[in-house]
């Protein structure tokens, strides 16, 4: 079992609390596979195994690539002998009753969950913005910033580590890092489509530049965009037609849901980079105070993660809690340059998702 202990795990099982105070499990209990509601741990089964068959540690893993054909097993589910099915459901709480209160237990919540991170052997990956920037503030160890020389998130982590008063460590982005990193992370990660390899890309290079200088783990923001209301989608939700709640909150627990897909990716690239991921903003304790938001907690005219950010005063200076960030494929110049690298090797945007042929071209 990844992630917590059996016996907390039993008692989720036993009870259906979803939210059992960890940060994420997977694996095998007495027979049962499970993983928790938000798939914070991957775990895979064999595709051709039918549902009731006898499991037995040949048919799962928590790493694709040492199945024959592995399909994801869904976060929130168990699988016994009698077949699998979904056991966890995010809970739907009422939110606080005052804005006072729901701050503070944010700020209780985030604080709590990062000052309890071991500091050994870790570093932070570092872009500038505020949930980053949490962990710098609250964590005694090194940052890193990956991205090409021009690109955004270079410039805003090196400013940010100086208000902070202390120093980041720069992973310059490079083609060649680039062509070589792609086919790794498509096999790790076993996919091959733009996208999830654009957001992979920036954090596969710097962790493998962290494995490199000696540290094992890795400290991450994730989470605090889906949870707290980063995204432009629920900011403008419901006219964003990329969501279809009709209220900012609907909209929150929507890109929530697309937490287990993701974090999958990002573990297992930042794993075959030769770090572990440890993501304190996805702790219980943090998703349940997020989950407790109103709508104009998370987004407030044109700031997003209002909460959040009210929260991080007392660590961060004003100019800090108040950043917007980009997305890392973006903010890195990844994306831009992996677009460039694939019209380079004839792969031209009038082709249909011209930089997915370019990733399987080069896995091939």
């Amino acid at each position: 079992m990844q992630g917590a202990d059996p016996d907390t795990v039993a008692d989720a099982l036993a009870s259906g609390d979803a939210l059992p105070g960890t940060g994420g499990f997977a694996g095998e209990l007495d027979g049962t596979l499970v993983r928790d509601v938000l798939g914070r741990y991957p775990l895979f089964v064999e595709r051709a195994v039918s549902d009731g068959e006898r499991l037995d540690p040949e048919q799962w893993s928590h790493d694709p690539t040492a199945l024959a054909d592995p399909q994801s097993f869904p976060a929130g589910y168990v699988r016994d002998e009698g077949g699998h099915g979904r056991r966890f459901s995010l809970p739907s709480p009422d939110p606080f009753d005052t804005h006072e209160t729901a701050v503070e237990r944010v700020r209780a919540a985030v604080e709590t969950s990062i000052d309890a991170v071991d500091t050994e052997n870790l570093a932070i990956a570092f872009s500038g913005g505020v949930d980053s920037a949490l962990l710098a503030a609250r964590l005694d160890a090194p940052l890193y910033v990956a991205g090409f020389p021009d690109s955004h998130d270079v410039e805003a982590a090196q400013s940010a580590a100086d208000l902070l008063g202390t120093e980041v460590r720069v992973v310059e982005l490079t083609h060649d890092a680039i062509e070589r990193a792609v086919p790794e992370i498509a096999r790790a990660t076993n996919r091959v489509n733009a996208m999830d390899v654009q957001i992979a890309l920036p954090l596969y290079l710097a962790a493998e530049r962290v494995a490199a200088d000696g540290f094992d783990r890795l400290a991450l923001g994730q989470g605090a965009d889906e949870l707290f209301g980063g995204y432009a989608k629920v900011a403008k939700a419901p006219e964003d037609p990329r969501v279809e709640a009709n209220t900012v909150r609907g909209a929150q627990r929507e890109v929530v849901a697309s937490l287990p897909d993701q974090l999958e990716r990002d573990v297992l690239a930042l794993r075959a980079a030769g770090v572990e991921p440890v993501t304190p903003l996805l702790h219980d304790r943090v998703v349940d105070a997020a989950l407790r938001l109103d709508g104009d907690l998370l987004v407030d005219g044109e700031t997003r993660k209002v909460a959040l950010r009210a929260a991080a005063r007392d660590s961060l200076p004003d100019e800090i809690a108040d950043r917007d960030k980009k997305a890392a494929q973006y903010g890195s110049l990844a994306a831009r340059e992996l677009d460039r690298l694939a019209r380079q090797a004839g792969y031209k945007r009038r082709m249909d998702d011209h930089v997915t042929q370019y990733v399987e071209s080069l896995v091939d």
